[in-house]
């Protein structure tokens, strides 16, 4: 009788644990592989999600129109040509570059969110194109037109990012690079300052980053895929390393900042549910470099340009001028 149990239960065991594992990889699949999330759905639920989350109101809405009208226009005239790098690893990643009517040493890298692209970039490189900057926009990997085969979550982004300075440095090895991005975009650029960078790269402007990938996800499961996450959080992040290379806990923009010497513009909108503003301000207070924060009421997720640009845009170049030589 004792040895059936014990086999019993060591059969149970077993089970449990091959469904932990078949479901912590379908978790990996659905959160951080676009082509699977998009057979399970998943991306329209993220979307959905993340659409529910933000804050609908007439004024953030028309400004928006405003702000996507205005680039379309823009888009027709401005000088652009599209560029492509191949990561250490073997990907194509694909960018498209912006040049102001003069020629300038001022430069910007601007980075998009999670499952998002670079077209979602635009209205904020037109704003730095039309005062000197030449903007450079990538898709990260994984998304949009750049390949990869898991979503970095800014973790291996910080690397492949590192190529369009290189690029930029060889266009003009005098350039005055800014480093904004929002989102997953943003942790990438705290993840960046974290880095041994060229000392071109002179400031940082963080919009709505998280602290940390693997909080982010905590907070997250439920909510996309109605699912605890423990303890498939954790096996996931096993099974991440396994099949994707990283770890999603490295993935810690809190870390970063404290070792950081760029300065650093944090910016978060108030009524974010995507990503808590005390993210932003646990940032703020572990960031050891000339800093500024700016947290805009009303807005929710990746919406404090469409909230108030004036404010936005106004603090942004402000903090460039007074904390920079980009006069």
């Amino acid at each position: 009788m004792r040895k059936k149990i014990i086999i019993t239960a060591g059969v149970v065991v077993l089970v449990l644990t091959l469904v932990l594992v078949i479901g912590a990889n379908l978790l990996v699949s659905a959160a951080l592989v676009p082509s699977f999330m998009e057979k399970l759905e998943a991306f329209q639920t993220i979307t959905e999600d993340s659409m529910a989350a933000l804050v609908h109101t007439d004024d953030i809405t028309s400004n928006q129109q405003e702000a996507y009208s205005e680039t379309s226009r823009w888009l027709e005239t401005v000088d652009r040509q599209t560029l492509s790098a191949e990561t250490a690893d073997g990907y194509r990643l694909v960018a498209e570059e912006f040049h102001p009517r003069e020629e300038s040493s001022r430069w910007v890298l601007l980075l998009h969110g999670y499952t998002g692209w670079k077209e979602a970039m635009y209205p904020i490189a037109m704003e730095y194109v039309q005062r000197g900057f030449h903007a450079l926009v990538p898709d990260m990997r994984c998304q949009g037109e750049s390949e990869g085969d898991f979503i970095g979550m800014g973790w291996t982004d910080r690397l492949d990012n590192e190529i369009w300075i290189s690029h930029i440095l060889e266009e003009n090895p005098e350039a005055q690079i800014v480093i904004q991005g929002q989102s997953m975009g943003a942790a990438c650029a705290l993840l960046m300052s974290g880095e041994d960078l060229p000392d071109n790269v002179k400031a940082v402007v963080s919009d709505c980053a998280y602290t940390d990938a693997y909080e982010m996800f905590k907070k997250q499961m439920w909510e996309w895929f109605h699912l605890p996450s423990f303890p498939l959080l954790p096996v996931a992040n096993l099974m991440l390393q396994l099949r994707g290379g990283y770890d999603l806990k490295d993935a810690a923009p809190i870390r970063a900042v404290a070792h950081s010497r760029i300065p650093t513009l944090f910016i978060h909108g108030l009524e974010d549910e995507m990503i808590d503003p005390q993210m932003t301000r646990d940032l703020y207070e572990a960031a050891s470099c000339p800093k500024q924060l700016l947290l805009v009421e009303g807005a929710g997720h990746a919406q404090s340009q469409d909230k108030d640009p004036q404010l936005y845009y106004g603090t942004i170049f402000e903090f460039l001028d007074d904390s920079l030589d980009l006069r």
